[in-house]
């Protein structure tokens, strides 16, 4: 455990120092106002570095595959830095810009566990910190009425005012969780809970590269109490591939997403209905298991590979404050589970629950202790595959002898300890890794260091 705790803040020493001067920067969400604020910013620049050291313990295994979980001591780091650029173009029209450097490994080459522990790798295995752009898109709102809402400066986000109902196209480069599946609780890995299906619906097979971005747009419609929207995006050429189809009039996700907020004694609360359509060139479980059955081989899903095939699923996402202090959440997932798991993660049902508790009790109100339970499951043609010894791209034991939901109960504390400079433990108990009750369970240690800041800029009315 010690090395653990070292790496992350060896990763880490420039941002650590540019912390020391920072100033934390608070998220918070928009404040209804009858009457616009008198200024409004013209650009932002927030910056944050994020370092995770995992490990995990030795555990039984009665038999490994090709993409089991080592079941020896494993420890890993990865790190995240990201520039976030706001600039107002006009009074309704905003370009961001996100340059991220991002490097690590995940266990066994982020393979062997569904519900995977770190959402800092979505699959990126080289330990090389690389460059690339996250995001590039530009925003247009277009105003109904005269009701504006303030809205405070944050990552992605000018300060000023917007219309409190409007109607937002998106576009450009970005990762689709920024608009869909939102959960106050569980919805950033750099302060929040860190495993795949917990952060996001697991079950959601969502369009994106290996880093977990992609190409498109979003299609918003947003009012005090509701907001419907709309997203069409970029998905890989092969399963957890880095380069995009661009054949989008056949190959693309599709998603939709209903929301309604509402607020009991002063306590906020939110419930989101979430579906989507996602059409890649990938194949179907049933006709590898039907085409090893004909030659003898072992089924290979990405050998049955037909253009247009869809994968079609709905999710169910809601969060509840109960006290100023306690705050509660769930969601639901479900896909067809007949069609090859391609861009996010081998996950076909979906179910979590959790409690989220700010320190204001003990003084620390920037601080945040939570917990959560996720069930995942496969259905029964994705079972057989594995069975058969197919291989999904992130899991395969060769053999699936006794099934089991794969559950992952996680616990985390975040403290600030000082201005833009959190640190966090995070402990996680995986029970049947890749849904197989003849490995594991699992405990899985982990250390998060994050720093934050941003530097106001000189606003004015555009």
């Amino acid at each position: 455990m010690v090395q653990i705790m070292v790496r992350p803040f060896a990763l880490l020493p420039f941002g650590l120092l540019l912390a020391s001067f920072g100033a934390a920067q608070d998220s918070s969400s928009p404040d209804q106002s009858a009457d616009p604020p008198v200024e409004s910013e013209r650009w932002n620049l927030f910056y944050q570095a994020t370092s995770i050291g995992d490990m995990h313990d030795g555990f039984p295994a009665a038999y490994s595959g090709p993409q089991s979980l080592s079941n020896h001591v494993e420890h890993e780091v990865s790190l995240t830095t990201t520039l976030f650029f706001g600039l107002r173009l006009t009074k309704s029209t905003a370009f961001y810009f996100n340059p991220e450097i991002a490097g690590g490994r995940g266990f066994s080459g982020t393979d062997g566990i569904a519900n995977a522990p770190n959402g800092e790798i979505p699959r990126i295995t080289t330990a090389t910190p690389k460059p690339y752009i996250a995001r590039a898109y530009f925003q247009q709102d277009f105003g109904f009425g005269d009701a504006t809402e303030t809205v405070k400066s944050d990552v992605n986000q000018l300060g000023g005012f917007r219309p409190a109902m409007r109607y937002t196209i998106y576009f450009g480069r970005f990762t689709v969780t920024d608009f869909f599946d939102n959960n106050r609780y569980s919805h950033d890995p750099r302060s929040q809970f860190m495993t795949w299906g917990t952060m996001y619906n697991g079950a959601w097979d969502y369009p994106a590269d290996t880093r977990g971005y992609t190409w498109g747009w979003v299609h918003e419609f947003h009012t005090p109490h509701w907001s419907v929207r709309y997203g069409s995006a970029a998905e890989p050429r092969v399963a957890n591939g880095i380069s995009f189809d661009r054949r989008l009039f056949r190959d693309r996700g599709d998603l939709w997403e209903g929301e309604y907020d509402w607020t009991v004694g002063q306590h906020a609360g939110a419930v989101r209905l979430l579906g989507f359509a996602l059409h890649t060139d990938s194949g179907r479980y049933a006709e590898a298991l039907r085409v090893a059955r004909q030659t003898g081989a072992t089924p290979d899903v990405a050998a049955v590979h037909k253009p247009g095939t869809t994968k079609y699923g709905t999710g169910l996402s809601f969060d509840q404050e109960l006290t100023p202090e306690v705050g509660v959440f769930g969601r639901w997932g479900w896909n067809d589970g007949k069609t090859e798991s391609f861009a996010f993660t081998a996950i076909d049902r979906l179910y979590e629950g959790g409690v989220s508790v700010n320190g204001r009790r003990w003084h620390r109100d920037a601080d945040t202790v939570a917990t959560a339970l996720t069930g995942s499951g496969i259905s029964g043609v994705h079972r057989a595959y594995l069975a058969a010894g197919g291989l999904d791209f992130l899991i395969g034991d060769g053999r699936l002898d006794h099934y089991g939901p794969e559950y992952v109960w996680e616990t985390y504390y975040n403290a600030r300890v000082r201005p833009g400079l959190f640190v966090a433990i995070d402990a996680q108990r995986v029970t049947n890794p890749a849904y197989n009750q003849d490995r594991g369970p699992v405990w899985i240690g982990s250390l998060r260091v994050h720093i934050e800041f941003g530097k106001d800029a000189f606003v004015r009315k555009p």
